[in-house]
C-alpha cells in the first residue's frame, strides 16, 4: 500500500491532470473566481476522482502539502510567491514542462530552479532541446486511460485533426499545412475555435473525443513544433493509424507502413491518405498496430509507475 501524499498542482491541461490524478495520492487544485487560466474550476466534463479537491487559491497557505507540482512559468515565477508560504515553496517540487522550448529551439534556458526539485519533460525530444542548466531532469511520457467500449470503425472516409485554437496559433502547430491538406484530402477538425476554419466541427467534450475519432479512417497531424499531443495518443489507443509531419517526437512513435506514416513532405502524406481512403483493410491493419504501440508505450499503468518512482525518490516516502 502506498504512503499517500498530499500534492498541490494546477489545472493547466485537463486531460493530463486527469491522467496524473490516477496516482493513489491526494491532489489539491487551487481555483479563483472567473476561471482565470490555471485556476479554473474542474467542472463536470471529466470524471474526477474523490482524491481530487479544489481549494480557493487564497487559502493555500493554510494547507498542508508533501509535494508541489508546477506546470506553468507564471505560477512558478510569480504566483507561488504570492500564494505559498516560504516553507511551502521549499517543499519537494516538480515542474512538468509540457512543451518544447521557445523562443529558441536549442538555446533557451528553463526557468525552473529548486534545491529539492526535478524538471519533468513529457517527451525525450523536449528534454534534449531544453537547456536545464544543473537541474535534475526526468522524462515521463504520456499515459492515457483507454476509453471503455471504444473500438475503431473507420467508416468515415475522412481524416480527423484535433487541435485547439489552430487558426490563431499559426505555423508552429501547422495551420498553413492543415489548410493546404484540407483543400486536397477530406479532413475534419475538432477543438476549441475550430469553427473558424474550413472543416471545423467545433469542440467535442473530452470524454467523447475517442469515440468521435474512431469513426474516421485516419488521424492527421500538421504540427511542426509542439509536444506529442494527448489527442494523438488517444487516437492510437482507439485504433486509428496516424499520418503527420515528421517533427519533434512523432518519428519515434510512428513507424512508416506499420502504425501510420510520417514525412516532412505534405505531398507524400497526401499520397498515403489516398491509399488509406481506398483501402479500409490497410487502415485497420495500421490502426491495430497503432493501438498496440499506444497500449505498450502510453498505458496508464506505466505512467503511474513512472510517477510513483519519481515521487518516492523526491520525497523519500516509499511504498510500505
Amino acid at each position: 500500500m502506498t504512503d499517500t501524499l498530499r500534492i498541490l498542482t494546477w489545472h493547466v491541461h485537463g486531460n493530463y491532470l486527469y491522467s496524473l490524478t490516477q496516482l493513489p495520492h491526494r491532489f489539491i487544485v487551487p481555483v479563483m473566481p472567473g476561471n482565470r487560466p490555471g485556476y479554473a474550476a474542474l467542472g463536470p466534463k471529466i470524471p474526477w476522482g474523490s482524491n481530487v479537491s479544489m481549494v480557493p487559491a487564497e487559502q493555500l497557505r493554510e494547507q498542508q502539502f508533501d509535494c508541489v507540482i508546477y506546470q506553468s512559468r507564471p505560477v512558478f515565477e510569480h504566483d507561488s510567491r504570492q500564494l505559498l508560504s516560504p516553507s511551502q515553496r521549499k517543499l519537494p517540487s516538480v515542474y512538468i514542462e509540457h512543451n518544447p522550448p521557445e523562443p529558441h529551439p536549442t538555446d533557451t534556458r528553463h526557468v525552473f530552479r529548486h534545491d529539492r526539485g526535478v524538471l519533468v519533460h513529457v517527451t525525450h525530444y523536449n528534454a534534449l532541446m531544453w537547456d536545464a542548466g544543473d537541474m535534475p531532469v526526468a522524462v515521463i511520457e504520456h499515459g492515457v486511460p483507454e476509453a471503455p467500449g471504444v473500438h475503431y470503425i473507420g467508416e468515415l472516409e475522412r481524416g480527423i485533426v484535433v487541435i485547439n485554437n489552430l487558426g490563431s496559433r499559426g505555423r508552429r502547430v501547422g495551420a498553413d499545412i492543415y489548410e493546404w491538406a484540407q483543400a486536397r484530402m477530406p479532413l475534419d477538425l475538432i477543438g476549441m475555435g475550430s469553427e473558424t476554419l474550413k472543416g471545423g466541427k467545433g469542440e467535442v467534450p473530452n470524454l467523447e473525443v475517442p469515440a468521435f475519432m474512431a469513426r474516421y479512417r485516419f488521424f492527421f497531424t500538421p504540427i511542426r513544433y509542439a509536444s506529442l499531443g494527448l489527442s494523438l495518443v488517444e487516437a492510437m489507443m482507439a485504433g486509428l493509424p496516424v499520418l503527420g509531419i515528421a517533427a519533434t517526437e512523432l518519428p519515434h512513435v510512428i513507424e512508416n507502413g506499420v502504425n501510420g506514416y510520417v514525412d516532412n513532405r505534405p505531398s507524400a502524406l497526401l499520397d498515403v491518405s489516398r491509399q488509406l481512403l481506398a483501402d479500409a483493410g490497410l487502415a485497420r491493419k495500421w490502426g491495430a498496430a497503432a493501438q498496440r504501440t499506444a497500449r505498450e508505450r502510453f498505458g496508464i499503468g506505466r505512467f503511474v509507475a513512472d510517477w510513483e518512482r519519481l515521487l518516492a525518490d523526491l520525497t523519500g516516502r516509499r511504498p510500505d
